[in-house]
C-alpha cells in the first residue's frame, strides 16, 4: 500500500485497538518466586496514548492474556476499553465497535502474533510491531520501525495524529 493510500485511511480511525503483550510490551514477562508477575512499558508509548485520547480517538486493549500490572498501567494512561484474557479477540472487537457506534473501517488494530490474525483481517488499518512475527508481517497495512515495548505505540499514534491533523494552506 503506498503511504498516500495509508494516510487517507488514518485520518478515517475513530478507534485504535492494540494487543498489549508484544505491542506495549517486548513480549516477555518477569515472574517472580511468589508468582508476581512484573512488565516494562515504555513511557513514550504512554504520551503516545494520551495524546491520541486528547484528540478524541477511542483507544482499546483487547489481550489474550490477564495481567494485573497491563491493568494498572491502562488505567493509569485512562484507557477505559480493556478485555483482557479473551479467547476470541475479533468478537470482543465486534461487541466494542457496536457499543462504540465506530464501523471497522474507522478502526485500526496493531498485534504482533498469529491470535490477532482474526481481527487484523476486520480493521480499516491493519498494523504490527517490528518484533511481530513474519507471517503477521506479511499481511498488515504497515509495519512499525520499532519494535513493541519500545517506542512503537507511540510511532503509530504519531503517524495517527499527523494524519488527522489538517494539511495548512
Amino acid at each position: 500500500m503506498n503511504k498516500t493510500n495509508l494516510k487517507d485511511r488514518l485520518a478515517k480511525i475513530r478507534l485504535a485497538v492494540f494487543d498489549l503483550d508484544g505491542v506495549f510490551t517486548d513480549g516477555r514477562f518477569y515472574l517472580s518466586d511468589d508468582g508476581k508477575e512484573s512488565k516494562a512499558f515504555h513511557t513514550q508509548d504512554g504520551y503516545g496514548i494520551r495524546m491520541l485520547l486528547k484528540a478524541g480517538i477511542q483507544i482499546a486493549i483487547i489481550s489474550g492474556r490477564k495481567s494485573a500490572a497491563a491493568e494498572r498501567r491502562m488505567i493509569e494512561l485512562g484507557i477505559e476499553h480493556t478485555f483482557f484474557a479473551c479467547g476470541d479477540k475479533a468478537a470482543i472487537f465486534d461487541v466494542l465497535a457496536a457499543d462504540l457506534q465506530i464501523s471497522p473501517k474507522e478502526s485500526l488494530y496493531v498485534g504482533d502474533d498469529l491470535p490477532d490474525l482474526p481481527l487484523l483481517t476486520k480493521v480499516g488499518v491493519s498494523m504490527a510491531v517490528a518484533n511481530a512475527v513474519p507471517a503477521i508481517k506479511m499481511m498488515v497495512d504497515y509495519v512499525t520501525q520499532k519494535p513493541g515495548g519500545f517506542g512503537a505505540v507511540r510511532e503509530i499514534s504519531e503517524l495517527l495524529l499527523d494524519a488527522q491533523t489538517p494539511a495548512e494552506e
